[in-house]
């Protein structure tokens, strides 16, 4: 499996699990060989407001359970930063009735894992396990929801845990302050301009009835969504959930900020000149809409044709052809409320800053002045499909989308359309959306050069 370094820095920022693989660029296919599944389910709500999706699937012994709290770092205020994040780790610490550090282990013992993740705008707990042991992985998260602990002791050991993991992850790593900074200049201004992981001194500041309070008004059933796919009889899980999750008491309504795209009116740039950079490197990004935009098909796509396989542009010219890159990458990042796109490139030894810059910018100037070819366009479709079809491959998979289509989209059958709207993307909107977006005048450029006493060794 190919981890791109992307992928790498963007996981620890707390935005996925560590181990969540870019999709590795895929041989071009003809579209009709590939078919998407139909995701069946079936949902309701508990009185308490839990929403409950249940995916059948008997291919597998396997079950997974996927938990969704509409919490993430866009809910903290700016000076108690990575409260969402930390609340991930303190979940696993426990609970009235379960010890802690016990969850790990009675998951292992049933022959399942378990893990978690956050990002700006939900965090997530999921199990997968023996098709036999799913009422584990619903007790587990019963008890997480009514009778999680935050005590002392887990916030204290959790505390020195995030620290330690935000040291080793962003500080410590090469390029591993890019989304800190990248957060800050294209979301400046909006809950998005701190990373998931926050700022370490905000965790060292808050007082226990501060965690205590964000338990109380994030982990309600009235803000979570609840997943089970895999394996499972129907009726008897709808029991097991009614008796585990059904007497946990509603919480209060659950604030949401309010804020969506502006466009950039300046653009910005800043340099980071770090010890540890091993190789120069640049990023362009600019803001973007929210991912339910319907613009968001064509910004995925045209990130495609910028840069995914040999053949992009940007690999053609900066890795093959003037060899200024050994690495080079687009992203569209687009989350609830708005996003960003970008293109990230690490550069040869000795390559210069500003001719990576001129070669992203004359490239990004093509496609705003004269859009792309209909083949380029067939291409990037034909590695979305694969990439659409791939991604539900596992249960887990699907009852993550399954969740995320519920909560960001509000509604859980937009998982059988999704690659309608990728299909009915024309050249004609990859140029407009570039010429809307990606404006010079919205650049933010960050610059990672190699200093002297490293360039020298």
């Amino acid at each position: 499996m190919k981890y791109s370094l992307f992928a790498l820095v963007w996981a620890a920022f707390g935005c996925a699990p560590l181990l969540a693989a870019e999709p590795v660029p895929q041989p071009e296919v003809p579209p009709c060989a590939v078919k998407m599944p139909v995701i069946d389910f079936v949902e309701y709500d508990l009185p308490n407001g839990l929403h409950v999706i249940l995916h059948q699937n008997k291919t597998a012994p396997v079950v997974a359970s996927y938990l969704l709290y509409h919490v993430g770092s866009k809910n903290e205020r700016p000076d108690r930063t990575g409260f969402a994040h930390f609340f991930e780790h303190l979940m696993f610490e426990g609970s009235e009735n379960i010890k802690r550090g016990e969850i790990f282990k009675l998951t292992s013992a049933a022959g399942g894992d378990a893990n978690a993740s956050t990002s700006f705008d939900r965090t997530d707990y999921h199990f997968t396990l023996p098709a036999n042991q799913l009422g584990l992985a619903l007790w587990i998260e019963s008890e997480r929801m009514l009778h999680g602990k935050v005590e002392e002791v887990g916030v204290e050991t959790q505390r020195q845990v995030v620290k330690e993991e935000r040291r080793l992850r962003n500080e410590n790593a090469p390029y591993g302050t890019l989304f800190e900074n990248l957060s800050g200049m294209v979301f400046k201004g909006t809950p998005y301009e701190w990373p998931p992981i926050g700022a370490v001194q905000y965790i060292d500041q808050a007082k226990i009835g501060e965690f205590r309070d964000f338990y109380h008004q994030y982990y309600v059933p009235n803000n979570a969504t609840l997943v089970v796919a895999g394996d499972f009889d129907l009726d008897a899980t709808k029991k097991l959930i009614a008796d585990y999750f059904g007497p946990i008491p509603r919480g209060k309504p659950v604030a949401r900020p309010e804020f969506g795209f502006k466009p950039q009116q300046t653009p910005s740039e800043k340099t980071v000149a770090l010890a540890n950079t091993p190789l120069p490197a640049v990023l362009h990004a600019w803001r973007a809409p929210a991912e339910t935009s319907d613009d968001a098909p064509a910004l995925d796509l045209l990130a495609d044709i910028l840069a995914t396989g040999r053949s992009s542009r940007l690999y053609e010219r900066m890795v093959r052809g003037e060899q200024s890159a050994s690495e080079i990458e687009a992203f569209p990042e687009l989350l609830e409320n708005e996003g960003a796109i970008g293109v990230f490139a690490v550069g040869n030894p000795g390559s210069p800053l500003e001719k990576m810059d001129t070669s992203i910018e004359e490239e990004i100037a093509k496609l705003r002045d004269s859009g792309v070819t209909p083949e380029e366009l067939q291409k990037a479709k034909n590695l979305k499909l694969r990439e659409l079809a791939q991604a539900y491959g596992t249960m887990l998979s699907r009852a993550e989308n399954l969740a995320h289509y519920h909560v960001i989209f509000g509604n859980t059958g937009k998982i059988n359309q999704q690659w309608d709207r990728y299909e009915k993307v024309t050249p004609e909107k990859i140029k407009e959306v570039a010429a809307k977006y990606l404006a010079p005048q919205s650049v933010n450029i960050l610059h990672y050069p190699v200093v002297k006493s490293n360039a020298s060794k």
